[in-house]
């Protein structure tokens, strides 16, 4: 399991072919308490860079984008009821969707844990 990053602080968690998005602790902490969580369609066809989702904070609302192409499988149903799981577990039971990686060499693009730490230093 490989866990790459957006310079929008999104993270893509890589589990064979398919992709765990969500936001970062990084990111949770700088919009402060989550409110809303506006989730991808399932079946959804999203190019890299595509607004895939939006999360609503107290301060402000931020998009989320697909950090590599593919179709969205699964989304967090949780977060509709729950959408604090994103700042209390953003790389847990926080993430927001599941994709099928379209295209596997995108993820190379991707920052990797030391360059994101660095970029958030």
């Amino acid at each position: 399991m490989t866990t790459k990053y957006t310079s929008d602080h999104e993270y893509l968690r890589v589990e064979g072919t398919t992709g765990i998005v969500g936001i970062t602790a990084y990111a949770q902490e700088q919009l402060g308490d989550i409110v809303f969580v506006e989730l991808p369609e399932i079946g959804k066809t999203l190019n890299k860079g595509d607004e895939a989702a939006v999360v609503e904070s107290v301060k402000a609302a931020s998009e989320i984008y697909a950090p590599v192409s593919g179709k969205v499988i699964a989304v967090n149903e949780a977060l509709a009821g729950e959408p604090g799981l994103v700042n209390s577990a953003p790389e847990a039971e926080g993430w927001i969707f599941k994709l099928e990686i379209g295209d596997a060499g995108q993820i190379d693009d991707l920052l990797d844990d030391a360059a994101y730490a660095d970029m958030t230093k």
